[in-house]
C-alpha cells in the first residue's frame, strides 16, 4: 500500500511538473524572441518588426499566463503530498523561493504590464527595454528555481539539525557547480524552444500562403534564434553529462544502459535492449571508443556499471535498491541529444534555402518539416527533465533524503487518486484553452486582427451606431 501511495504521489508530481515545464521555457524563449524583434525595430525602424513583436507578443502573454497558473497548481503538492520533504528542505528552499518571488517574479510581472499597455505611451527604446526586463525577470526566476534543484542533485551549504537540512552558507549554494550546468542547459533549451516555436508557426502560415513577407522574416529570425539555442544546448549538455561521471555515476551509467563495467576504451551504445529484472543488457549496437571520448575527451578510460555502483551505494548508505528506471533514462537521453542534433540540422538547411525566397516558398516539404519542429523542443525538454529527476532515484535530495521518507504521512491512496483525476482534467482544460487561443491568434494573423480592431474602434465612435440620434 505504501508503494501505491508513493507511486501515485510521484505520478502526480511528474504530471504537474511536465505540464508546467511546457510553458516555462516557452515563456523565456518567446520573451527573448519578442525582445529581439522589438530591438531590431528600434534599430532599423522597420515597422514589420514592430508588427512581429506585437503578434508574437500576444502568444507570449498566453504562455506566461498559463505558466503562472500551472506553477501555482504545482506548488500545492508540497503541502499535500510531500510535507515531510518540505520540512526537511524548508530552511534552504524558503530563502531561494523568497528570492525568486522578490527579485524575479515581481520584476517580471511589473514590466510585462507596462509592455502590454505602453505601446503608445512610452518612447520606443524605453518600451523595448520593458521586454528585456521581463526576460531578465524570467531568467532570474529560472535561476533561483534551478539553484534549489541543484541542491537536490548535489547538496551543499547545509548542516543537519534536528533531522532537517539547515542553511549555513548561502554563497556555497550559488557556487554549486551543478547550478551553472543546469542554468546554461535549461536556458539554452528555452532559447531553442522559443526560436523553433516562432519558426514552426511561421512555416505553417507560409504553407497557407498568408502574409508571406511577415512570416518569412519570422521564420528566418526564429531559425537563427533556434540554431543558437540548439548549439549552446548541445555544448552545455555535454559538460553536464561529463560531470555526472563523478557526481552521479548511477545516473550516467543508466543513461548509457551499462549494467557491467565497460572495457577500456569504452564503447558507446547507440541503441540497446535491457532486461531490468536480470540487470543486464540483452542486445546492443555499439560504437568503439566513443563513450570514452564523450566522457573524458580522449579515446581511453572505462566507466563503472550499475551493478558495481549499486554495491558501492549499499556499502555507503545501506541496503536499498538504487537502480533508476533504466529504459526510461536510456531512451530519454537519446531523444534529448538526438533532438538537439536534428534541430540544428533543420535550422541550417532552412536558413540556407531561406536565402533564396522563391525556392523556400515552393518547398512545401521543407516548410512542413520546419513546421513540425515546433513540437520537437517540447519533447526534448521533457526527456531532459526525466533524465534529471528520475536519474536521482531513490533520492529526493541526493544521498540525504529518500522519496519514501518525503511523502506526507497522512495522505491516502484514495485522496491521491482523486487529486490526480482533478489535476489531469484541469490540465486538459487549460491546455485546450491555450491551444484554442494560440490557434485563433495564428489564424487571425498580424494584420487581419488589427484591421478588425480598427473597424470596431471606428464603429464604437460612430454616434449613429451608438444610437445617439434615435
Amino acid at each position: 500500500m505504501d508503494f501505491d501511495i508513493l507511486s501515485l504521489a510521484r505520478f502526480q508530481f511528474a504530471m504537474t511538473t511536465i505540464f508546467h515545464y511546457f510553458f516555462v521555457p516557452l515563456s523565456i524563449g518567446l520573451g527573448l524572441s519578442v525582445a529581439i524583434m522589438e530591438t531590431i525595430y528600434v534599430v532599423k525602424k522597420d515597422e514589420m518588426y514592430k508588427d512581429m513583436a506585437k503578434f508574437w507578443g500576444k502568444i507570449f502573454l498566453l504562455s506566461f499566463a498559463v505558466g503562472v497558473v500551472t506553477g501555482i497548481i504545482q506548488e500545492f503538492q508540497f503541502g499535500m503530498n510531500w510535507s515531510d520533504y518540505s520540512r526537511f528542505v524548508g530552511d534552504i528552499f524558503g530563502s531561494l523561493l523568497a528570492m525568486e518571488a522578490l527579485m524575479a517574479f515581481f520584476l517580471e510581472s511589473t514590466f510585462i504590464g507596462l509592455w502590454m499597455f505602453g505601446w503608445d505611451k512610452f518612447n520606443k527604446k524605453v518600451h523595448a527595454l520593458f521586454m528585456w526586463l521581463v526576460v531578465l525577470g524570467a531568467v532570474l526566476s529560472a535561476f533561483w528555481i534551478l539553484v534549489a534543484n541543484s541542491f537536490m542533485q548535489h547538496p551543499v551549504g547545509y548542516v543537519i539539525n534536528n533531522g532537517r537540512a539547515e542553511l549555513n552558507d548561502f554563497s556555497v549554494l550559488l557556487t554549486n557547480p551543478k547550478v551553472w550546468y543546469e542554468v546554461s542547459h535549461v536556458l539554452s533549451g528555452a532559447v531553442l524552444l522559443g526560436g523553433f516555436f516562432v519558426a514552426g508557426l511561421a512555416a505553417f502560415r507560409l504553407i497557407a500562403k498568408k502574409d508571406s513577407e511577415f512570416n518569412l522574416k519570422s521564420l528566418n529570425l526564429g531559425l537563427v534564434i533556434g540554431l543558437v539555442g540548439a548549439l549552446i544546448s548541445v555544448g552545455s549538455g555535454d559538460l553536464q553529462t561529463k560531470a555526472l561521471v563523478a557526481d552521479q555515476p548511477m545516473k550516467f551509467a543508466a543513461t548509457e544502459g551499462l549494467y557491467e563495467d565497460s572495457g577500456d576504451p569504452a564503447s558507446w551504445t547507440a541503441i540497446g535492449l535491457h532486461d531490468t529484472d536480470k540487470k543486464e543488457t540483452t542486445w546492443s549496437l555499439e560504437i568503439p571508443y566513443l563513450l570514452s571520448i564523450l566522457s573524458y575527451n580522449k579515446p581511453e578510460g572505462s566507466i563503472r556499471g550499475m551493478n558495481t555502483i549499486n554495491e558501492e551505494l549499499i556499502a555507503e548508505y545501506g541496503q536499498m535498491d538504487y537502480y533508476p528506471p533504466v529504459k526510461t533514462l536510456f531512451w530519454s537521453f537519446r531523444i534529448m541529444a538526438g533532438s538537439g542534433a536534428f534541430l540544428s540540422l533543420v535550422a541550417l538547411v532552412g536558413l540556407w534555402f531561406s536565402l533564396r525566397k522563391k525556392t523556400l516558398l515552393k518547398m512545401n516539404w521543407l516548410l512542413y518539416v520546419i513546421g513540425f519542429t515546433l513540437f520537437v523542443p517540447f519533447i526534448a525538454n521533457t526527456a531532459g527533465w526525466l533524465v534529471t529527476e528520475l536519474g536521482r532515484f531513490p533520492w529526493t535530495v541526493y544521498g540525504l533524503y529518500t522519496m519514501a521518507d518525503s511523502i506526507s504521512p497522512n495522505v491516502s491512496a484514495t485522496s491521491l487518486f482523486i487529486s490526480n483525476l482533478i489535476y489531469f482534467t484541469l490540465f486538459s482544460i487549460i491546455g485546450g484553452v491555450m491551444v484554442y487561443f494560440v490557434r485563433k491568434e495564428v489564424q487571425a494573423g498580424p494584420y487581419d486582427r488589427q484591421e478588425k480592431e480598427d473597424k470596431e474602434s471606428k464603429k464604437s465612435d460612430d454616434p449613429f451606431e451608438k444610437g445617439a440620434f434615435n
